[in-house]
């Protein structure tokens, strides 16, 4: 077949590329010093993944959101019953990269094609709103790579050994990757595979394929929820974050 116009073939237009997420919600959650697994954690009223899913859903241009879970997960539908079973998956693996290489591989199974873009977000990134989610997608789909949420550093950067600080890290043209990251499923699910599972984001795998993501300025308010004074904070911020209409929109 002769390729006979941009984004077409034989004349015929090429199908626009669909979005999803995938949310990787396959961890202990160690590091908080819970009970139980992190995202099922109260704030606000609500389990802290039910918060980021309720975000993702209000994203209008996503096509559906694929949960990957640890195959021991017994507690997910109890504690977000409204969430599709068929966009959840109990394949997680080891690693956040297996995990998210399971998120691919389900969508695809579910007809993603390789050129459709992903949005990989953590599920503790609970103060996610979806205009930050739009705004990396209108920042991202004419990208020839694609990118992520991010902040410049503002803080001075030190070295530690033993506790002690025995260098400053000049902070110059550093920044604090977030979620979502958002990249073709064919590009990420190539990059992943050779990464291999020590990765600890998805950009970090793009990166390493000689390609250079668009960083794109996040939010503040953006934080994965990870130690025990995390889900205070996260209490008092979300109600200024949400919109009257509790539907996730920012005021």
């Amino acid at each position: 077949m002769n390729r006979t116009n941009e984004g077409s073939v034989d004349g015929r237009p090429d199908p626009a590329p669909r979005l999803y997420a995938v949310v990787p919600c396959a961890g202990t959650g160690s590091r908080a010093g819970l009970d139980g697994p992190k995202q099922y954690h109260r704030v606000a009223g609500r389990p802290v993944v039910a918060h980021t899913l309720a975000a993702l859903a209000a994203v209008r241009r996503l096509g559906g959101v694929m949960v990957v879970l640890s195959p021991d997960d017994t507690q997910f539908e109890s504690f977000v019953p409204s969430h599709r079973p068929d966009w959840v998956v109990r394949t997680g693996g080891a690693s956040r990269a297996d995990s998210v290489a399971a998120g691919l591989q389900a969508l695809a199974a579910r007809g993603a094609s390789p050129e459709d873009w992903v949005l990989v977000h953590d599920a503790a990134r609970c103060l996610i709103q979806p205009a930050w989610v739009d705004g990396l997608i209108d920042a991202c789909l004419a990208d020839p790579v694609g990118g992520l949420l991010a902040l410049p550093l503002a803080d001075t950067l030190k070295q530690a050994e033993a506790g002690r600080a025995v260098a400053t890290v000049d902070r110059q043209g550093k920044w604090a990757a977030q979620t979502p990251q958002m990249f073709r499923l064919g590009r990420l699910a190539d990059a992943l595979r050779h990464a291999g599972p020590g990765v600890t984001d998805e950009a970090s795998a793009i990166e390493a394929r000689g390609l250079a993501p668009r960083l794109v300025a996040g939010h503040f308010c953006n934080f994965k929820v990870t130690w025990p004074g995390d889900f205070a904070l996260a209490e008092q911020l979300l109600p200024g974050l949400v919109g009257p209409a509790g539907d996730g929109s920012t005021p």
